[in-house]
């Protein structure tokens, strides 16, 4: 669950980003002063520009690695008043589906990047509950995104409402459909050696 003030969400989508490793992740070339959060410690809120909205990302590997997880959609579980006055008149299920409504409908912006976000006193914070049941959970192709289409590295909740709609990267046709997170045929990624190329020069969206 993410959550900064009164409102808070259940998470329903995300997508990873591995690193340096990734050609579509912001890390591919290395730190820049846009960046930096991605490489720095584990638990962080990293949060970038996109078409004028902000997106928001949770940092989740040791210092240097530069992984993170975007967290495109949640369900408005506590605060939906105010979510719905940042959001205008829409279906309940759709305030925080695609990550720039979902950080609209928590009131996320481009100044809570760096948030410690398991720290108690945050502004912004990364909430688990005390018990868990196991959730039917799909992995898929990431949305928009025209490099690495086939990877496994989009995880939505089945069936959820929130979850938002998906659309290939600008000239890819990924072949890969969502399946059965339990039914991959390998780890959650298939990257290794797939990457090695010498493109680093390519701009990451």
């Amino acid at each position: 669950m993410l959550a900064r003030g009164p409102v808070a969400v259940v998470i329903t989508e995300t997508e990873g980003y591995l690193g340096d490793a990734d050609p579509a992740s912001h890390a591919w070339k290395g730190p820049t002063k846009r960046n930096a959060v991605m490489f720095g410690p584990p638990g962080r809120l990293y949060t970038y520009a996109m078409h004028g909205h902000t997106c928001c990302n949770v940092v989740c590997s040791a210092e240097g690695e530069a992984r993170a997880v975007l967290v495109r959609a949640g369900r408005v579980i506590l605060g939906v008043e105010e979510a719905t006055a940042r959001r205008g008149d829409v279906p309940e299920h759709r305030l925080a589906r695609g990550p720039g409504c979902l950080t609209r409908a928590l009131g996320v912006t481009m100044a809570n990047s760096g948030a410690r976000l398991l720290e108690a006193s945050s502004e912004v914070r990364l909430l688990f509950p005390e018990t868990t049941t196991a959730l039917p959970i799909l992995a898929g192709p990431r949305v928009g995104v025209p490099r690495a289409e086939n990877e496994p590295l989009r995880f939505m909740l089945d069936g959820d409402a929130s979850v938002s709609a998906f659309r290939p990267g600008r000239g890819v046709k990924p072949t890969l459909k969502p399946v059965p997170l339990g039914e991959l045929s390998g780890p959650p990624h298939r990257l290794d050696g797939v990457f090695d190329r010498p493109d680093r020069q390519e701009e990451a969206p």
